[in-house]
C-alpha cells in the first residue's frame, strides 16, 4: 500500500491525521480491529473510547469538518504529492521506531527516498561564512557517497546543507515546520522547488498550517528520526540544533559535531555536544567510518581529478601574512601588528590574496581564509 487507494479512504486518513490527541499506538490498535481508515470513522464513539481516545478526539471523529478535509485533499491534485500513512509499506522503518511517530506524512517528491540512508545536517540560522561553506562542502561530499542529506529548510546551515547536496547531484529531504503548501522561509521558495526535483519536501502538518514556534521541536524529531546520524555544524548554547542532537541521542542515532574556535559563540554548542559524547568531526571521512557500514554506502570520499597544470610557487611573504591571519577573521590593524608590515603593504597583499581565492572579506571589515578551493581537500 502506498497512498490511500480511494478518495474516501484518503479523506478518512486526513480526518485521522487532524484528530486531536490521537497517538500512533491508539491508531494502530484501531487499525488492527477495523483494517481501514474509513472503517475507523464508521466504528462509532464506543469503539473510539475503548481504544483510549479522549473526549476531544471522539468529538472530532463524530463530526469532522468536511470543508477543512476537502481543502486538505485539494493539495493532492498537483502531481507527485502523496499522503504516506503509518499503515503504508513505504512508511520509513526508522520513524516507526520513534516513541511518537507521525500518523501520516504529506510528501511532495520521492516517497521512496524517505527510507534511504540519511544524514541530518543542522546548525545556526546565522552561521559564519566558514560554517556555511563547511556545511555545504560536507553535504556535497557525503551526498556523492550515497547519503541523502536531510535538514529543515531553515536559513543558514540548513539551506547550505540542502544546496551542497544539490550541487553534488545528490539527494536531499527538507522536513517542514509548517504545512506542505506554505513557503517558509519565503526566501527559500525556489530552493524548495529544487529539492522537490531532487528529493522530497515532508511535513506531518496538513496544508495551510502556518509556521509556529511549537511546531519546530516536533519537526526536529523527524529530521533526526529519519536519519542514521545528525551532524551539527555550528550552534550556540541555546540553539534549536541542540534539541535535534538530543532527540537523535534519545532515538539511538549517532551524533556528530564540528569543533571551532573558543572565541566563536557558534562553536560553544558543538563543544558541549562533544563533551557529552558526540563524535568530533574534522573531515567527512569521520562520518563515513561510522555510518558507511550501517548504510551500505561508499566508505571513501571520492576525490575529483585535480588540475594538472603547474603548481603556483609558494611565496614566503604571502604565506607569512596567511600565517599571521590564522584561522579566525582578522582586521587589517591586527594583521599589521602581527606581521610587522605597514598597513599599505598588508592592504595590497590582501587584495592579491583575495583575487587568488585564498582570502575573503567577512562582515565587520575583517578578512578570513577561504576554505580550500577543492572542498574535498578540506573535509
Amino acid at each position: 500500500m502506498r497512498d490511500p487507494e480511494t478518495e474516501p479512504e484518503r479523506i478518512a486518513w486526513l480526518a485521522l491525521a487532524r484528530t486531536p490527541g490521537l497517538s500512533a499506538q491508539s491508531l494502530l490498535a484501531l487499525l488492527a480491529r477495523h483494517a481501514r481508515a474509513e472503517a475507523i470513522l464508521g466504528a462509532g464513539p464506543r469503539a473510539w473510547r475503548e481504544a483510549g481516545l479522549a473526549a476531544p478526539a471522539v468529538e472530532w471523529l463524530g463530526a469532522p469538518d468536511r470543508t477543512l478535509l476537502d481543502a486538505d485533499s485539494a493539495w493532492f491534485t498537483a502531481p507527485d504529492r502523496h499522503l504516506l500513512t503509518i499503515a503504508s509499506q513505504l512508511y520509513p522503518q526508522l520513524l516507526r521506531e520513534l516513541a511518537d511517530p507521525p500518523l501520516a506524512l504529506f510528501v511532495e517528491g520521492s516517497v521512496e527516498l524517505l527510507s534511504a540512508p540519511q544524514l541530518a545536517i543542522v546548525g545556526s540560522r546565522n552561521p559564519t561564512v566558514d560554517g556555511r561553506e563547511t556545511a555545504e562542502a560536507f553535504a556535497r561530499a557525503l551526498s556523492q557517497c550515497g547519503l541523502t542529506i536531510t535538514s529543515g529548510l531553515a536559513l543558514g546551515i540548513d539551506g547550505a546543507a540542502h544546496r551542497g547536496a544539490l550541487a553534488g547531484n545528490g539527494r536531499t529531504i527538507a522536513v517542514l515546520g509548517c504545512g506542505p503548501d506554505v513557503a517558509y522561509p519565503p526566501s527559500h521558495a525556489e530552493l524548495a522547488r529544487e529539492i522537490v526535483r531532487a528529493g522530497a519536501l515532508v511535513s506531518e502538518l496538513p496544508p495551510g498550517t502556518p509556521p509556529r514556534r511549537d511546531h519546530f521541536p516536533r519537526r526536529n524529531r523527524l529530521i533526526s528520526g529519519l536519519a542514521l546520524g545528525t551532524l551539527v555544524v555550528e550552534a550556540s548554547d541555546r540553539s534549536g540544533s541542540l534539541i535535534t542532537a538530543r532527540l537523535a541521542t534519545e532515538q539511538g542515532r549517532e551524533v556528530f559535531a564540528i569543533p571551532g574556535s573558543i572565541h566563536n559563540p557558534l562553536a560553544h554548542g558543538c563543544h558541549r555536544l562533544i563533551r557529552d559524547g558526540a563524535k568530533l568531526v574534522e573531515k567527512a571521512q569521520d562520518i563515513l567510518e561510522e555510518l558507511g557500514p550501517l548504510a551500505g554506502i561508499h566508505s571513501q570520499i571520492p576525490v575529483p581529478a585535480r588540475d594538472s597544470g603547474p603548481a603556483e610557487a609558494p611565496d614566503p611573504e604571502y604565506d607569512g601574512l596567511l600565517a599571521a591571519m590564522g584561522y579566525e577573521p582578522a582586521s587589517i590593524d591586527t594583521l599589521v601588528r602581527r606581521s610587522g608590515l605597514t598597513a599599505e603593504v598588508v592592504s595590497s597583499m590582501l587584495l592579491i590574496l583575495e583575487l587568488r581565492g585564498d582570502v575573503q572579506t567577512v562582515p565587520g571589515g575583517l578578512y578570513a581564509r577561504r576554505n580550500a578551493k577543492n572542498p574535498y581537500g578540506s573535509i
